[in-house]
């Protein structure tokens, strides 16, 4: 079956997520840390991707940002991951590539789920058991987003910014999101959505990727009497 393509629209949003080759380790240090996201900072600078919230976890990166050109993520990624393994190969002695050829990406509704994959990225070391508290985990966007914490790679979205008439409030309205816990429902349709390069978003948005890209945003409904009144209604 061939892959999905992925959708791809300069000014919205995406999701993306990278994994290590066959599910190895990518960051066994918090030199290794440090270097990805300099070279991030680095690499997203030269190629307008705003990055908006990000998370290293051991083996995979997720990533919130809004490419400002067609060819923003992949000229990121490309590029960081060939400084990446230069680097990760000669520190470890090793050979071979580091990160899976392909990565995953969807674009983010901005007025229904992005708040959802912003903390989607900032909960997953307390979803994987590394850390009981987000703000525990250095290697993530949320002591920036939600504390004030200055990081030079984050370009706050304008719906981040439009939580408070004043900046510096920005953080503490954005930590309340994390008062509540994300529901797994979300989870779930976060990962799908991500996984399989459908359009994560509302009705009216996955018209809007439709109409602009031609393509459908979304799988066809399966199963059901599709003689049904029911389900034709449903499905319309």
């Amino acid at each position: 079956m061939a892959r999905q393509p992925r959708f791809t629209l300069a000014g919205q949003p995406q999701h993306i997520i990278q994994r290590g080759n066959n599910g190895q380790l990518i960051f066994n240090s918090d030199r290794d840390c440090r270097f990805y996201l300099d070279k991030l900072f680095e690499k997203s600078t030269e190629h307008e991707l705003l990055i908006h919230a990000y998370v290293l976890m051991p083996n995979h990166t997720h990533i919130l940002a809004t490419p400002q050109t067609k060819e923003s993520i992949s000229k990121v990624l490309q590029s960081l991951g060939r400084c990446y393994a230069q680097y990760y190969n000669y520190i470890y002695e090793r050979t071979g590539t580091i990160f899976e050829g392909r990565y995953k990406a969807t674009l983010v509704d901005p007025q229904t789920y992005l708040f959802d994959c912003y903390r989607y990225i900032e909960l997953n070391p307390v979803r994987a058991g590394l850390v009981k508290c987000p703000s525990n985990y250095l290697w993530s966007s949320f002591r920036h987003n939600a504390l004030g914490v200055e990081d030079k790679i984050i370009t706050p979205h304008a719906k981040y910014l439009s939580l408070s008439k004043m900046f510096s409030s920005c953080a503490h309205e954005y930590n309340n999101l994390f008062m509540k816990s994300l529901d797994d429902n979300i989870v779930s349709e976060i990962t799908e959505a991500t996984n399989k390069s459908w359009v994560l978003g509302s009705q009216c948005y996955k018209a809007f990727i439709e109409e602009t890209l031609n393509r459908r945003s979304s799988p066809k409904p399966r199963g059901g009497d599709r003689k049904s009144i029911n389900w034709n209604d449903k499905h319309a």
